[in-house]
């Protein structure tokens, strides 16, 4: 009897201690918040909400899409960093806040290589070199030699400094020998439409902002600055098949978290992004924006951001690019 006492009495302490026990509960158990450094209705917020209503269902929680545009993405990544690392908070990132920043700024409060935890790569815009119907040019051979006979003479449109179109003509500039001038724009729109007009000649297109212009014969596409050549524009060369083989530009899309998040939830996230890649809403709008999907690894997603850093880095600095 003494013996079943004691028993009990253990079994006693074991089920208060059961009882007074935390519950666990399993990632995630309450909405996220997904910074697009961006406003709202450009490509990078569609491609954005597409993925986050795509991830939902099986998530099991909203994704409430937050924008913060300005400075760069910098004000994004701002909030990102003063957000705690619990897997509830994440951002859209692409070449600004990856790649450029940390060349074009000299006191950047953040360090890509530390202060972000990579989640995964979404994929890629591709940007094509284009001109305005009217201009002489209908081969990159053409385009050089007539920059060349008028150096200086000829300007190019962008979305603005810094932007992966502005880098992508410097990087062109740079393999060419060019001598062109640089138009800033505040945002594709405004360089689309003075292309369109004839106003300035040339720029640097993405193709998720460009495909409707490109497809109606509003500009006229040279070469796409892609390794292989795009699906949605298979008959344009890549600018390696027209002799430039290192001009590889293109707008880069991946999501990140503050740093120390939660291994637990960067799987999850990292899993349901590469589900969702394939939902057939997502699908169609990636071939809609000539947008290329790169899933991978959260240490993919890491190697190939630093690795496009030091590529760009020496583009950057060759360019003389800085924003502060």
């Amino acid at each position: 009897m003494k013996r079943f006492l004691q028993l009990l009495a253990a079994a006693g302490l074991a089920l208060a201690a059961t009882s007074h026990a935390p519950a666990q509960s399993a990632y995630p158990s309450q909405p996220l918040r997904w910074i697009v450094p961006y406003p709202a209705g450009g490509g990078t917020d569609n491609l954005a909400r597409a993925l986050a209503d795509a991830m939902q269902p099986s998530l099991g929680q909203p994704i409430v899409i937050d924008n913060r545009p300005g400075a760069s993405t910098n004000i994004g990544v701002s909030v990102l960093m003063q957000a705690k690392p619990d897997g509830y908070t994440i951002m859209q990132a692409e070449n600004a806040a990856l790649l450029f920043n940390e060349h074009m700024f000299a006191k950047l409060p953040y360090k890509p290589a530390s202060d972000f935890t990579y989640i995964g790569t979404i994929g890629r815009f591709p940007v094509a070199l284009v001109v305005h119907p009217d201009f002489p040019a209908k081969t990159v051979a053409e385009f050089v030699s007539y920059v060349k006979a008028n150096p200086d003479k000829v300007s190019y449109a962008s979305p603005g400094n810094g932007t992966p179109h502005h880098m992508a003509m410097e990087l062109f500039k740079q393999k060419a020998g060019l001598g062109i001038v640089h138009v800033p724009y505040k945002g594709a729109a405004p360089a689309m439409t003075d292309i369109m007009g004839g106003q300035v000649p040339t720029m640097m297109l993405d193709l998720a902002s460009g495909l409707p212009i490109i497809r109606s014969g509003k500009v006229r596409v040279l070469a796409i600055a892609l390794p292989q050549r795009a699906s949605a524009l298979p008959d344009v060369p890549t600018f390696s098949e027209v002799g430039f083989k290192d001009v590889n530009a293109y707008a880069f899309h991946g999501l990140i978290g503050p740093a120390g998040m939660p291994q637990e939830a960067v799987n999850r996230i990292n899993g349901e992004l590469h589900k969702a890649m394939k939902a057939p809403k997502v699908v169609k709008l990636f071939a809609d924006f000539g947008f290329e999907a790169l899933p991978g690894t959260p240490q993919d997603f890491y190697k190939l951001s630093r690795a496009e850093s030091e590529r760009w880095g020496k583009v950057i600095k060759s360019a003389g690019v800085q924003l502060d």
